[in-house]
C-alpha cells in the first residue's frame, strides 16, 4: 500500500460553501451600518481612525509574515481588515493616530501573529490591542468627543452613572443627565466609534444570522445574562443600580456580544459551550461595571473567557460515535 502524508490545515475544518474570505466579508458587511452611524455622529474623524487602523493592521501583518515568519502573507483573507475595524470601533474618534497605529501593532503582532496567525490565537486580537491602549493611555482612551460637536469632550452615560452612584446620588437623579433610551438605541450619544448605535449593531446581527456567519447562542446568552443579572440588582434597589435596558444600550455590550465574543477562533466549538461562554462573559461584565473600578467591563470579560475556551471545549466535548455510556 502506498504511504500518503495526511496534512491537517488550521481550523476551521468544517466543509461548506463558505471560505474564510467569504465569512470575513460577511462580517465586514455586517459592520457597515455601525460604521455609517459613527460617520454621522463623529464625522470624518470616524473614517480617519478606522482607515488608519485597517491599513496599519494590513501592513503589520504583511511585514511580520513576510520578513519575520517567512511565510506567504495572508492579508487578502479579510481577517486583518476585521481586526482593524473592530479595534477602531473600540476607540474614541479623537484618539491620536500614533496611538491607533501602536494599538494595531499590538493587536496583530502580539494578539495574533505571535501565536502563529489566524486559527492559533487564543485571544481576540482587536481586544488585546484595545486593552493594551486602555492600560497604557488611560486619559486619551477615556476622553470621549461629544456627539455632533468637534473639539468638545464629555463623559459617556456609563461613566456618568458610575460616578454619580459612587458619590451617593440616586439613579433617578442621574438619569436626567444621560440621553434617552431612544437616543441610546439610535446612537445619539458619546462613546467608542462602533458601539453607540444598538439599532445598527442589531441590523448587523440579523444579517450575520441570515447568512449563517454566526449563531445566536453567544450573543443571546451574553445579553440575556446582562439583562437578568442587572435586572435582579435593579429590583433589589432601583436607586442604587441602573436598570437592565440601560446596561444593554450603553457601552460595548451589543458590540462585544455580536462581533467580538463570536470570533470563530477564540470562542467554543459546541452550542452548549457557547451558551456557557456567553453567560460567563455577561456575569463578569456586570461584576466589573457594578462592583469594579471601571465603568465598562466587556473587553476584560471577553478576554478572560477567551482563556477558558480550551477548558470549555473539553468539558462540552461531544460523545464519540459508538462510545459506551
Amino acid at each position: 500500500m502506498e504511504n500518503k502524508l495526511l496534512t491537517v490545515s488550521l481550523s476551521p475544518h468544517a466543509a461548506g460553501e463558505y471560505s474564510i474570505k467569504k465569512m470575513m466579508t460577511s462580517v465586514i458587511i455586517a459592520l457597515i451600518p455601525a460604521f455609517a452611524v459613527s460617520i454621522y455622529v463623529f464625522g470624518l474623524a470616524a473614517i480617519k481612525i478606522t482607515l488608519v487602523a485597517i491599513v496599519a493592521c494590513l501592513i503589520f501583518e504583511y511585514i511580520i509574515q513576510k520578513f519575520f515568519l517567512k511565510i506567504d502573507p495572508t492579508i487578502t483573507d479579510g481577517s486583518a481588515v476585521i481586526t482593524g475595524m473592530l479595534l477602531a470601533f473600540n476607540l474614541p474618534s479623537n484618539l491620536p493616530l500614533g496611538i491607533v497605529i501602536l494599538g494595531s501593532l499590538v493587536a496583530i503582532g502580539i494578539g495574533k501573529m505571535s501565536f502563529g496567525g489566524l486559527g492559533n490565537n487564543p485571544f481576540n486580537p482587536a481586544l488585546v490591542g484595545r486593552v493594551f491602549l486602555l492600560v497604557s493611555f488611560p486619559v486619551q482612551m477615556t476622553s470621549w468627543p461629544k456627539p455632533f460637536v468637534d473639539g468638545i469632550t464629555s463623559a459617556t452615560p456609563l461613566a456618568i452613572v458610575k460616578e454619580g452612584l459612587k458619590n451617593g446620588q440616586a439613579f433617578s437623579e442621574i438619569s436626567a443627565q444621560i440621553p434617552t433610551y431612544l437616543d441610546l438605541f439610535l446612537g445619539k450619544t458619546g462613546g467608542c466609534i462602533g458601539e453607540i448605535s444598538g439599532l445598527a449593531l442589531l441590523i448587523g446581527f440579523i444579517y450575520m444570522l441570515r447568512r449563517k456567519t454566526i449563531t445566536w447562542h453567544i450573543p443571546v446568552s451574553m445579553v440575556g445574562t446582562v439583562f437578568a443579572f442587572t435586572g435582579i440588582l435593579w429590583l433589589i434597589s432601583p436607586e442604587k443600580f441602573a436598570d437592565p435596558l440601560f446596561h444593554i444600550l450603553t457601552g460595548g455590550v451589543l458590540l462585544g456580544a455580536i462581533f467580538m465574543a463570536t470570533d470563530y477562533v477564540t470562542s467554543p466549538m459546541t452550542e452548549k459551550g457557547m451558551v456557557i461562554f456567553g453567560v460567563c462573559i455577561g456575569l463578569i461584565t456586570v461584576v466589573i461595571r457594578v462592583f469594579g473600578a471601571y465603568p465598562e467591563g466587556v473587553s476584560f470579560a471577553i478576554l478572560i473567557m477567551n482563556a477558558f475556551v480550551p477548558l470549555i471545549n473539553r468539558f462540552c466535548k461531544p460523545r464519540r460515535f459508538g462510545e459506551i455510556i
